[in-house]
């Protein structure tokens, strides 16, 4: 292993959150991971000291011994994938490293990586990884991370003591990065941990085991520091934690005072790359869910709507007579899915799933992905404030990439027709360059108005204003001329909101302007 080897690093500015990744021999044999569920017997009889709020032992050492020789490190042999010749410099996908969901927390790190990346040699060549994994069976199931073992053409797993056995792959879920990996050694018995049953408290101890910069089994002491932290996982919340975790951890356990796994190691914030004690875990409960499907079949089948959704804002409620900011919008109907075959538009905004009320976007991507392909849904939607219900069946979440990279290309500046009441200057998307032949570009906009306050730009496109489809400049204005007449007695003009669906590169989303005073 090379210097440059160990001291690689993803950046994100300002600051990075960076998976607790893998160390290789290769050149590009840095993969990043997540950590999974262990469990070990409580030692009764290990001192302890009282403290103000209970008693608490003096050392680890008793829980360490019981639950190390289960954990095990995890060496991957396999190709980096270069291709013969870059016929696709916007590809996101980074050699030697997984082709992960947008979605997945890994997706923009990988990205901005391969954007830095100096020129390789075009040749595929063999790459050797490590991680971290633990047994959850005697019989030699192992959890690990997917992108430590994805594309593996050989996988060995490295006791405590050193005895190394071959292990096939069993399922993987690229969209928790969960893994389940299978020893073959028929007749023989392997030290196991199990999960913990109940949430732990933030202020617990935790205890994170694995295999930092490939250094063997190594333990580190930290508490739990936060519940629910969103990493852009999609719907998944983490565990978050501040014991050390370093590059190599992936797919390690972390533990209670009982011995039992509470989550996987899965990412750090950080400036730098390294340890700052901001560490974030797969829960326990997920990785369970996640593993008993993949012990199963192989695969993970959650349900799909077929929409794309963000949260509602205080000023889209108003825009659309909802007494309250709850719910999830959709800013678009993926063609040929489910909700292309219903009566769901964008604009709609999605307020229960079969009676149970939605509180933003990820409680809605969250109760989705807990239901069965094709399974029954009654949906309660508002639409401009009237409400409704629509009955549907799920399909099954598509395994690939649903969206291309955001296009980068920028449009000519263009004069445009302005609005000075939103603060906008608009030409016909049809007129500007880059901007598409639907709606209306945006090609300039007031830097004191609403619209640069809600982070509109040249470049990107209104697709509806108050509903209504716009494909020039006076359909917009058509639009904001509805919305005014529509407000209620009484409301200053300076207090009507225009809600528009906005388009910028691949994404869409909607925004309630607010009209710019004279």
């Amino acid at each position: 292993m090379t210097s440059d080897q160990s001291s690689r690093k993803l950046t994100r500015k300002p600051v990075i959150l960076t998976a607790a990744a893998l160390i290789a021999t290769s050149a590009l044999g840095l993969t990043l991971g997540n950590l999974l569920p262990l469990a070990a017997a409580e030692n009764g009889t290990q001192p302890t000291i009282e403290t103000p709020y209970g008693r608490a032992p003096m050392s680890f050492a008793d829980i360490v011994q019981k639950v190390t020789p289960a954990v095990v490190s995890i060496n991957v042999k396999s190709d980096a994938k270069v291709p013969e010749n870059d016929e696709n410099p916007e590809s996101d996908q980074v050699p030697g490293m997984p082709d992960l969901p947008k979605d997945s927390p890994l997706y923009d790190f990988f990205k901005q990586f391969r954007k830095n990346l100096p020129q390789q040699d075009e040749k595929p060549h063999p790459m050797l990884a490590q991680g971290s994994g633990f047994f959850i069976s005697p019989d030699g199931f192992v959890v690990t991370n997917n992108h430590v073992v994805e594309d593996a053409e050989g996988i060995t797993v490295t006791l405590e003591n050193g005895d190394k056995y071959p292990a096939k792959l069993i399922g993987t879920d690229p969209r928790t990065d969960v893994a389940l990996v299978k020893v073959n050694a028929p007749g023989k018995t392997f030290p196991y941990v199990e999960f913990e049953p109940k949430d732990p408290r933030v202020g617990d101890w935790v205890l994170a085991v694995g295999n930092p910069f490939g250094l063997g089994g190594t333990v580190t002491a930290g508490i739990i520091s936060a519940h629910n932290r969103d990493i852009g996982s999609g719907p998944y919340d983490y565990l978050q934690i501040d014991a050390a975790v370093n590059r190599g951890n992936s797919g390690g356990p972390s533990f209670d005072l009982d011995g039992k796994v509470v989550g996987v190691n899965t990412a750090i914030f950080s400036p730098s790359g390294g340890n700052v004690g901001i560490a974030f875990d797969v829960p326990a409960a997920l990785v369970q869910e996640v593993v008993s499907q993949l012990k199963d079949t192989g695969t993970v089948d959650r349900g799909w709507l077929g929409v794309v959704i963000q949260n509602v804002s205080d000023d889209i409620a108003d825009s659309i007579g909802m007494k309250e900011a709850k719910g999830a919008m959709i800013t678009k109907v993926t063609e040929d899915g489910p909700a292309a075959k219903e009566d769901l538009k964008p604009g709609d905004v999605i307020v229960a799933v079969n009676g149970d009320r939605i509180e933003d976007s990820r409680d809605l991507a969250r109760k989705i992905a807990e239901l069965h392909p094709n399974t029954p849904v009654k949906l309660s939607i508002v639409r401009y404030g009237e409400k409704r219900e629509v009955d549907m069946k799920l399909a099954s979440f598509p395994n690939k990439k649903l969206a291309s990279l955001e296009n980068d290309d920028k449009p000519d500046a263009t004069s445009g027709e302005q609005m000075k009441e939103l603060g906008l200057s608009l030409a016909p998307a049809g007129k500007v360059p880059g901007a598409g032949d639907d709606g209306v570009a945006i090609t300039d906009v007031d830097p004191q108005s609403d619209a640069a306050d809600k982070g509109l730009k040249p470049g990107d496109v209104i697709l509806q204003v108050a509903g209504v489809t716009v494909s020039d400049p006076a359909d917009v204005a058509a639009g904001v001329n509805k919305t005014i007449a529509n407000a209620k007695p009484g409301t200053g003009k300076d207090k009507v909101k225009v809600l528009m669906q906005v388009k910028s590169g691949d994404q869409t989303r909607f925004v309630a302007l607010s009209l710019k005073k004279a």
